[in-house]
């Protein structure tokens, strides 16, 4: 089998390396054809699929895909899988709120979700929750679409110990693009509730839409315990989890929260770490309390009991970090979604 994988996409993106290395792991041929997103990439991408050989026996969109999808469609009759992977309409209008719901844009952003799946063959998500909501919100047909887990890129995020500490610090650690979902606000409240203790000390790693709010808020409270660094590589970032005693999922309070598992908390699963997050719907349907410290969304009171309880507790630490990363192994693993994603295309042809 030939599998193209087409698109403006970024492949390093976490989304995109678990299903084109997910395939290759099984055997499959991944043939990439994409440009990088720019001004003019779609148009760019149309020349390049002209010139391209065409013996490929189905074409995968990578993420971001929505606008890429009516392209594709419009290029090919063979058939198409839509890697959805997030709603526009969901992200940036009840997410994070950038327009309003009566906005063109609003309207704009359903067009694009609505229809970039009415022309693929089989739509991908990442739970039964995110299913439920595209069925719901725009309308779709459940038999169109098809559950992969997020998942991590295992290859750089794998089990490293942790790292021998020249000091008695309890490193908590955040990282993510600072979107409403997940929830720094209340990460930085419950960093206040604890901020008596000294050993405990929180690293905020990333940047993004409330970043500066969250550096603000800070500030406001004088808090000491927390540092502020920017984005990382992955290899990087990996060092830094390795140094952390805990890492934090999301703790929002928006319309996305009991739809999704964010990438990070499959990372850290990957890397053997325990992890705290929001008790959700969609946690629900892979993990529980027993793979990792589950409290209620926007809550920054039980955010920072779990966090006492943990570091109180190193058996229970070890617990839910061996738990969850054996949940991992089991479920979301490249190579793991790379089989079940083949099952999917080989059912559907």
């Amino acid at each position: 089998m030939r599998v193209l994988f087409f698109g403006v996409y970024e492949p390093a993106y976490a989304r995109n390396w678990v299903l084109i290395n997910g395939l290759r792991k099984n055997g499959v041929e991944v043939v990439e054809l994409r440009r990088k997103p720019q001004r003019f990439s779609l148009f760019r991408l149309f020349f390049d699929y002209l010139r391209f050989e065409k013996n490929f026996d189905i074409m995968i969109v990578g993420f971001p895909g929505q606008e890429t999808m009516f392209l594709a469609r419009w290029l090919t009759l063979k058939p198409i899988v839509f890697d959805a992977f997030t709603s526009h309409y969901g992200g940036y209008i009840l997410d994070r709120q950038k327009f309003s719901k009566n906005s063109f844009r609003a309207k704009y952003y359903k067009f694009l979700d609505r229809w970039s799946c009415k022309l693929a063959d089989i739509v991908l998500l990442d739970t039964d929750a995110h299913i439920n909501f595209f069925i719901k919100e725009f309308n779709l047909p459940r038999d169109k679409f098809k559950k992969i887990w997020i998942g991590a890129n295992d290859q750089v995020f794998q089990p490293g110990g942790t790292l021998q500490k020249t000091d008695n610090l309890f490193r908590v650690i955040f990282f993510g693009t600072y979107v409403p979902l997940q929830g720094a606000e209340y990460i930085i409240r419950a960093a206040k509730i604890l901020e008596a203790d000294k050993d405990i000390i929180f690293y905020f790693i990333g940047k993004g839409q409330d970043k500066p709010k969250s550096i603000n808020l800070a500030n406001e409270l004088k808090l000491k315990n927390i540092e502020f660094i920017d984005m990382m590589r992955p290899e990087d970032l990996r060092v830094k989890i390795c140094e952390s005693d805990i890492v934090l999922g999301l703790f929002g309070d928006t319309p996305k929260t009991p739809l999704v598992i964010p990438n990070k908390v499959y990372e850290a699963l990957a890397m053997k770490k325990p992890v705290i997050t929001a008790d959700t719907e969609a946690v629900r349907e892979l993990f529980d309390g027993n793979d990792m410290y589950l409290v209620k969304p926007a809550n920054p009171e039980e955010l920072a009991g779990a966090i006492i309880k943990l570091k109180d507790n190193p058996g229970l630490r070890d617990k839910l970090a061996e738990n969850g990363h054996n949940k991992f192994k089991e479920n979301a693993s490249h190579q793991i979604l790379g089989e079940r994603l083949l099952k999917i295309i080989n059912e559907s042809r």
